[in-house]
């Protein structure tokens, strides 16, 4: 059921930080989001999908509704349903796809086909991303070259990194921003 708030559809990626993920939805459904989850095949290591508490898609169900020409395509339903793509965590990996405009899976594929910008026929829907990774990782040059093709090409808006001690054990910036926070974030915005 589906309250009366935007349309999150919240990417989760194979970061550790994905065993936030049902701490992040219900964060988002409290500030009255209507939440669907796509997760890459890495991200389901870290959560159990039935505790979540709303639907989450992974690459099996891009094909599961597809049979013929003219079938609808998952990855583009989905996109249609939503108001705010949300990446949280965004990996290293999947930034880095996504930059370079890969789409090898449902997550991806839904990126590509976002509506970044306004056109004659489509409206520009908001793309977010809070990326998560080793400090190491987010200090590689290529991290910064891949951020700004979101940022400045795609449009995307990034939830900056934090500094924390590390799943590694490491301490330093790269740790995703924590799930309330972010869902304040995107309330902000539709202020």
């Amino acid at each position: 059921m589906e309250g009366n708030g935007s349309n999150v559809l919240l990417g989760v990626t194979g970061s550790v930080a994905a065993i936030k993920a049902v701490e992040l939805v219900s964060c988002l459904m409290q500030s009255n989001f209507n939440v669907k989850v796509v997760a890459t095949t890495s991200a389901c290591r870290f959560f159990e999908k039935s505790q979540v508490g709303v639907p989450v898609y992974t690459d099996a169900d891009e094909y599961a509704c597809w049979k013929n020409r003219g079938d609808p395509v998952f990855h583009v339903q989905l996109r249609d349903w939503a108001d705010i793509f949300l990446i949280a965590p965004l990996s290293a990996n999947t930034l880095a796809k996504i930059a370079g405009g890969f789409c090898d899976n449902l997550l991806t594929c839904i990126a590509r086909a976002w509506h970044f910008d306004e056109t004659t026929n489509h409206q520009r829907k908001v793309g977010i991303f809070a990326p998560a990774m080793n400090t190491s990782m987010w200090e590689n040059p290529l991290t910064s070259s891949q951020v700004g093709i979101l940022c400045n090409t795609l449009n995307w808006i990034m939830i900056d990194p934090i500094c924390k001690t590390l799943m590694c054990g490491d301490v330093g910036q790269g740790a995703m921003e924590e799930p309330h926070k972010i869902a304040e974030f995107i309330q902000n915005l539709r202020h």
